[in-house]
């Protein structure tokens, strides 16, 4: 049975969570018009290594959330090394980065968005999406909707743009992650490690190790992140180099489940948009350089309400603007300046100009850092 929504969301996770929010604080009469499709059931399992960083808690503090109802872990210092040495980062008067279970953030996030009057339909798989000229058919496991305006917040791997931009060119990154008991580690309990000692091994990235939680037993999550830039040469399997890193600290990884998943990364000139439907969160790209996808998924979800929230003023759903729109935003130049500098530190392999990024130009690369890639939430409109 055919079912007519001016909005329909493809996708319960930040970003298209986000994306209803901000609509409804922007427009409130556009809740009751607005659905989101969820093929899973909250809580449902994410793999996400789940590092809240303070541009994401400061789009939720806008919108009125207050992420310390979700249980989490804070992390005092976040140590960016090469090879076990370099810089550390401490905030003043607040945690360095706040660790959730993405299972668990969701599930509260997709409950305020409940309350604030949008109905959000779980368990329904979305099989296609066919644009036209005065609507969108989406197809479901459960029947046929239609819509005024479609976004695609359904991840990396979504249908959405599949469907719209079958010809589109492919960014993924590759990401393993483990979870471990706190186990004996000489690493601090609150402090998160970043290392890029892989890059010269032609991996375009670094390993993770940081605190985090789960029903409140302290554990610690590990990973190795390769944005794929060098994937032309040759190079070892990320599990040959995390469990290397995780040796070092009393751990074999072979005692321990690992799972991988990939994320689709920014790039400056690829479409986002057709007419009618939009893409946002890992959809549309996430920051190339550490992967980073729930502050950009919650920033995406801001530009994308402001532009849908103008279209239906207008009456016109091209959406020809939306990718200036985001790249005007302050989301869109942190993803740009992230872009940039993944496209120069990673290709750079050699291990003496990794040592003077991470350990020599400190104060160089803080002060980078602060400009381009943090704080991009304050300039979010």
């Amino acid at each position: 049975m055919e079912h007519q929504s001016d909005i329909l969301i493809l996708g319960g996770g930040p970003s298209g969570l986000s994306t209803a929010l901000h609509l409804v604080q922007i427009a409130p009469h556009l809740a009751p018009r607005i659905l989101i499709l969820e093929k899973e059931h909250y809580p449902r399992f994410k793999l996400c290594a789940g590092g809240l960083v303070a541009d994401a808690e400061i789009i939720l503090e806008r919108l009125g959330l207050d992420v310390r109802e979700v249980p989490h872990v804070d992390v005092d210092c976040a140590h960016f090394d090469f090879d076990g040495k370099g810089l550390n980062i401490r905030l003043s008067k607040r945690h360095a980065l706040r660790v959730i279970r993405r299972d668990e953030f969701d599930a509260w996030l997709a409950a305020k968005t409940q309350s604030a009057g949008v109905e959000i339909r779980q368990g329904v798989a979305v099989k296609n999406i066919i644009p036209d000229q005065n609507g969108v058919t989406v197809e479901t496991d459960q029947g046929n909707l239609r819509a005024q305006i479609v976004v695609g917040a359904d991840g990396s791997n979504g249908i959405t743009r599949r469907c719209i931009l079958p010809n589109n060119p492919l960014q993924t990154a590759r990401v393993l992650e483990v979870i471990t008991p706190v186990g004996q580690s000489p690493h601090k309990n609150k402090d998160a490690y970043f290392d890029f000692f892989p890059v010269p091994e032609n991996i375009a990235g670094y390993t993770w190790d940081f605190p985090t939680q789960i029903h409140g037993q302290p554990m610690r999550c590990w990973g190795i992140y390769d944005a794929n830039i060098l994937a032309g040469n040759k190079r070892p399997a990320l599990k040959e180099l995390l469990a290397e890193e995780m040796s070092h600290h009393g751990f074999n990884l072979d005692e321990y489940e690992i799972k991988g998943h990939p994320i689709r990364w920014y790039e400056p000139q690829n479409q986002i948009s057709v007419p009618r439907v939009l893409l946002v969160g890992d959809a549309a790209g996430a920051d190339p350089i550490f992967g980073e996808g729930i502050s950009m998924a919650l920033g995406y979800g801001a530009v994308a309400a402001h532009e849908i929230s103008e279209s239906i003023q207008r009456g016109e759903f091209s959406f020809r603007k939306y990718r200036q729109r985001v790249a005007r935003s302050g989301l869109g130049q942190t993803l740009f300046a992230r872009w940039v500098i993944a496209n120069v530190i990673y290709p750079i392999k050699w291990r003496w100009f990794q040592i003077l990024l991470w350990r020599i130009v400190k104060p160089i690369v803080l002060f980078v850092a602060w400009i381009f890639v943090l704080n991009w939430s304050k300039r979010l409109k």
